[in-house]
């Protein structure tokens, strides 16, 4: 072909390229919490993390025996030593479902407490690296109360704290994301803020997120309608569930239609950079002993689901999700490693060991153990009895596609 023909390509080609690079970044691997926390803004106080801590642990002592049968990679120390100092890693107080309708004057107080309550928790270095508020909706009966929350809670702040991010809660049309930027901009602006420093989540409940009336992913575009603001998208179980007709002793976060909306979460998220974030479970350890240890196990065995599954985050809604919740990542991740690392260790050395890796796979490999060391289910010392040429920084760089072979 002559000059004249690659001209005619590339022009097709470069603005779609462009489109590309600015819509799908990549993915933001490090730094992802396990779980967020909700409790509602009527019981928000800085003891949370500490006393959800401490009511955790003594479900894992009083239980003993059951959570010594799900350990098979000896976690259970580490889980131990997390509860006792930092169990929470992100936390919303909430002042949707969780908490109510309540007289404006009482939720007003309720959003100042919330307020300093974030504040301090934000300067405690044990507390959450992430945390903020679930407003109410965007709903035209509720959305004005919404917003004056949000403003109170700021102001009570003192600003935006560290890790700051507010829910909102049942997406229903793209439009309401333009709504959203927009409000984080006159924030802003009305109280003197630094520009781009509010942050969002997209809750996840209603089927008009996953299939708008046009046939389209609702989500995916809304996504894309974000400027830059959303941080992750949320499932929220059951109101999901109910909206599309399952019954309530049905919903679970393992039912066909939970596992068709997240998996149209995943992949609208996939390489934007946006996190995706399971539901809950209602069932808690609680009744007969029989019960207790019929919830520990379900709980267990649907976080692991998930993490199989590519969901590397949940809700907790109770104190003692947290044992289970923190047993099982570190689990999953912890038998992970050696093959993981091994694997790796082949793909920088250009040896096979039985595997073929292709670089996205090794780069999916690196992603495992960068979330391992994050939670910490592993540390480096453990990565260097696989091999020394495994490190966070090389790992970091097969991330972003610096180290270990021709980037695809």
């Amino acid at each position: 072909m002559d000059d004249r023909a690659r001209a005619r390509i590339e022009a097709i080609l470069a603005p779609v390229d462009a489109a590309l690079e600015r819509d799908f970044p990549g993915d933001r691997i490090g730094g992802q919490p396990i779980h967020t926390v909700y409790v509602p803004a009527s019981a928000a106080t800085v003891d949370i993390p500490s006393e959800w801590g401490r009511q955790a642990q003594s479900l894992a002592d009083s239980n003993a025996e059951v959570f010594e049968s799900l350990d098979s990679s000896g976690v259970l120390p580490t889980v131990r030593r997390i509860l006792a100092h930092t169990p929470i890693q992100d936390l919303r107080i909430d002042f949707e479902d969780g908490y109510g309708w309540r007289a404006d004057s009482i939720e007003d107080d309720d959003a100042r407490r919330a307020g300093r309550v974030l504040a301090a928790l934000a300067s405690d270095p044990n507390g959450p690296r992430w945390l903020g508020i679930r407003s109410k909706g965007l709903a035209p009966h509720e959305r004005a109360r919404g917003f004056r929350t949000l403003e109170l809670v700021l102001d009570s702040a003192g600003g935006v704290p560290d890790g700051f991010v507010f829910t909102v809660p049942k997406l229903r049309a793209t439009e309401q994301v333009d709504a959203v930027v927009a409000l984080c901009e006159e924030l802003e602006r009305a109280h003197g803020l630094p520009e781009r420093t509010l942050k969002f989540e997209l809750q996840i409940e209603s089927p008009q997120a996953i299939v708008g009336s046009d046939g389209t992913a609702t989500l995916a575009r809304a996504l894309h309608s974000a400027d830059g603001r959303c941080t992750s998208l949320h499932y929220g179980t059951y109101d999901y569930s109910a909206a599309c007709g399952i019954t309530s002793a049905q919903q679970s976060l393992a039912h066909p239609v939970a596992d068709h909306a997240k998996n149209v979460m995943l992949a609208a998220a996939a390489q934007t950079g946006v996190w995706v974030c399971d539901g809950s479970t209602q069932v808690v350890p609680a009744g007969t002993q029989v019960e207790v240890e019929g919830a520990i196990r379900r709980h267990f065995e649907l976080v692991t689901r998930s993490l199989e599954r590519g969901f590397y985050q949940g809700w907790d809604m109770h104190p003692a999700h947290l044992a289970t919740r923190w047993t099982a990542t570190l689990a999953f991740f912890r038998s992970a490693m050696p093959a993981a690392a091994a694997r790796v260790a082949a793909y920088l050395d250009s040896a096979s060991g039985g595997m073929m890796d292709e670089p996205a796979t090794a780069q999916a490999l690196a992603g495992v153990l960068v979330r391992g060391l994050d939670c910490g289910a592993v540390d480096e010392r453990d990565l260097q009895t696989v091999s020394s040429s495994v490190t966070r920084e090389v790992l970091q760089g097969l991330l972003t596609r610096t180290v270990g072979g021709p980037s695809t």
